[in-house]
């Protein structure tokens, strides 16, 4: 029957290793930690764990290592199966608090050092992108070179990780450790990790002995189960809370595009029906223009025609009164040049 090795992300596995060899810890933060290689940690002393605030869906438990190296830097390293948007502002609660809890009363200020927060996550909290390590410190806008030194965040999504051989080796190898121990079950795959990963490393080699399942008793192995028993029940949860966010979000999605239809609608049928109304407007305009133009162009030819009219009766009045009167000059004995001239 081949060895069978627990899983490096359970909490139990996770600080046997971490948590109780410093040796192996301190590998670990160099190979993973962005830290220049003048300034690599030497040795590490551990710290006394503390509680972390509660959060919602999440297991309340302690931090899992806190530790300090020989330049009185401070680590805060942290095994996360699932993620919440509110981890994040834990992670920088726990920072913030172990930076401020440095110094005593009247100590002053240039005593504090550096405090990195490590959080290895077996979860995506950043889907936009296809990095799995993200490292966050503070920094002047536009010029990313002006770093205020104190506070470090490094978050490692494991999901994302691929081993690259153009990286670094030891952050491959312990990365590598991470993900495929718990995952080794067939003679071949057993033997990749006890030959392969292990000779990377003296560390790398006794954390996979110490993963082991023959290295832990019945009640650890216990505990080891019930760990994910819990891991299961949060992320049931996050997919209900996950599919009901996403069902609230759909409706609210779809009353505010009812609702932006409806004002679109109105604003559309607005100016159309405007348009309508002008174009109507200009047609019945120019139906009753040229009606009233009709009517206005008879009634002034009626007038033109009763004023000619009267015009022509009186020119045709005159002319026969002319012709009555040159017939009355004639016969009393004009002659014709006498009788026109008189009528002129």
């Amino acid at each position: 029957m081949a060895k069978r090795y627990l899983d490096p992300k359970n909490d139990i596995v996770f600080k046997r290793i971490f948590g109780e060899h410093p040796e192996i810890l301190r590998s670990f933060l160099n190979a993973l930690l962005p830290l220049p290689e003048n300034a690599k940690i030497v040795s590490l002393e551990y710290l006394p764990a503390e509680q972390v605030p509660h959060l919602p869906l999440l297991k309340n438990s302690l931090v899992d290592v806190r530790c300090k190296d020989q330049l009185g830097r401070q680590f805060i390293v942290e095994m996360q199966m699932n993620w919440t948007n509110a981890f994040l502002q834990r992670v920088l609660f726990n920072a913030s608090k172990a930076y401020v809890r440095q110094l005593e009363r009247g100590e002053r200020y240039e005593h504090l050092q550096p405090v990195i927060g490590l959080s290895v996550l077996d979860a995506i909290f950043r889907p936009e992108t296809e990095t799995f390590y993200h490292h966050y410190q503070l920094a002047e806008e536009g010029r990313p070179e002006e770093i205020i030194e104190g506070l470090q965040l490094v978050f490692i999504e494991l999901p994302k990780f691929k081993p690259d051989l153009l990286a670094a080796p030891l952050r491959n190898a312990w990365l590598r450790f991470l993900q495929e121990t718990g995952d080794a079950e067939t003679p071949e795959e057993v033997r990749s990790l006890e030959t392969d990963l292990s000779a990377q490393s003296a560390e790398i080699r006794e954390a996979v002995q110490l993963s082991a399942e023959a290295a832990f008793t019945p009640m650890e192995l216990d505990a080891y189960d019930r760990y994910w028993d819990i891991v299961r029940t949060e992320r049931t949860l996050f997919a209900g809370k996950s599919r009901e966010a996403m069902a609230e979000g759909l409706a609210a999605g779809l009353e505010k595009g009812h609702q932006e239809g409806l004002a679109k609608g109105h604003q559309e049928g607005l100016a159309k029906g405007r348009e309508e109304g002008r174009e109507e407007g200009r047609e019945e305009g120019r139906e009753e223009g040229r009606e009233e133009g009709r009517e206005e162009g008879r009634e002034e030819g009626r007038e033109e025609g009763r004023e000619e009219g009267r015009e022509e009766g009186v020119a045709i009045g005159r002319a026969d009164e002319r012709a009555i009167l040159y017939q009355k000059l004639l016969s009393s004995g004009m002659t014709p040049a006498e009788a026109n001239k008189f009528i002129e």
